[in-house]
């Protein structure tokens, strides 16, 4: 039984269609063959032409090494790295909040001393 993956969002596959055209351009800015890309990264013409199209389905290893033939292996560590949500969701909870007062339990009489009062 083949192995089916959910849906993607609308919003996602536009953003992967979009990084498929990037690297698409980029290779034409370089005037680099499709052939050639893909030998450099490992992967046959139908998995370049996959990723061109931005295809969920190819790995992102398979991504990471076609930019590398096109010298852009250093754009992955700007991927995820400017977290907006991520630092404000962090703030919130690392402000100080006030704190309850402490109880403390009522003074218990003083115990019977076991010395003679001075006359």
């Amino acid at each position: 039984m083949p192995r089916t993956s959910p849906p993607l969002l609308p919003r996602l596959a536009r953003l992967l269609t979009g990084l498929g055209e990037h690297v698409r351009k980029a290779r034409l800015r370089r005037a680099y063959s499709a052939d050639t890309v893909a030998q450099r990264a490992g992967i046959t013409r139908k998995t370049l032409s996959r990723v061109e199209q931005g295809d969920p389905a190819v790995a992102l290893g398979i991504y990471a090494r076609v930019l590398q033939a096109l010298g852009l292996e250093n754009d992955l560590a700007s991927l995820a790295k400017d977290d907006a949500l991520g630092r404000k969701l962090q703030d919130a909870a690392l402000e100080a909040r006030p704190r309850a007062r402490r109880r403390r339990p009522p003074a218990a009489p003083a115990p019977p001393s076991s010395k003679p009062e001075p006359e």
